[in-house]
């Protein structure tokens, strides 16, 4: 299966553009953002449980990132309430299931570097957010390795960020609010996914917004 395959494209999926899909398992149903493979795949997905389902145990060949979006998601190792970012390195399993909350994650696999191996849980709710590069601007980072580099980028309303240039590429999951650029508006539960060398001039509006912001980590010819 190849859905949103070709890295070099800009894409956008706004809520109500794809459709719940269920999973191999009885109460867990995706929402396919992108995705290059069957059931193993390098994927990019919106997973959501029912309350007091679960997932059989599985390994994570390619490595596991996600953050919960609602609820609360549990597994042998732990409870990861809303905001919780997690990343399960290659080579690590778990069994996950959820209790009378359900709850939702934005989940990537299959999108490792075979040697970035630190297990990462951050509580964003709870952590402090850094002074960004502009005034506004709030950064909470989850990851760095290599030319990769995951945070939190909190605005304030009606905060502009200067024209800039992505190597290796962006990916933006609106978390809260709504996310501007010269291209479009984007609401709460928007993805986009922009190429390397793309360009753009982020702003927002007076409601202020909180996106996850994950960069340099999509193919380039550099």
């Amino acid at each position: 299966m190849k859905l949103r395959s070709d890295f070099s494209i800009r894409e956008v999926v706004r809520p109500g553009d794809e459709g719940w899909r269920a999973s191999p398992m009885p109460g867990v149903d995706r929402m396919m953002l992108d995705r290059v493979g069957d059931e193993v795949a390098r994927a990019t997905t919106i997973v959501r449980y029912a309350p007091n389902s679960r997932f059989s145990k599985h390994s994570h060949e390619g490595g596991e990132e996600f953050i919960v979006l609602e609820g609360t998601f549990n597994d042998e190792y732990g409870s990861y309430p809303k905001g919780t970012y997690v990343r399960n390195p290659v080579g690590t399993s778990h069994s996950p299931y959820v209790r009378h909350d359900g709850c939702t994650i934005l989940v990537k696999l299959h999108q490792f570097q075979p040697d970035d191996t630190t297990p990462v849980v951050i509580d964003t709710a709870t952590a402090t957010f850094r002074p960004g590069l502009v005034g506004g601007l709030s950064v909470l980072p989850l990851h760095a390795y290599g030319s990769e580099s995951v945070a939190l980028v909190r605005w304030a309303p009606n905060t502009q960020f200067n024209p800039h240039t992505h190597r290796g590429g962006e990916e933006v999951f609106v978390l809260e609010g709504t996310f501007r650029d010269d291209l479009g508006d984007y609401p709460q539960g928007t993805w986009i996914r922009s190429p390397h060398l793309s360009k753009h001039t982020s702003y927002i509006g007076p409601e202020g917004a909180l996106i996850l912001v994950k960069v340099g980590h999509l193919p380039n010819d550099d």
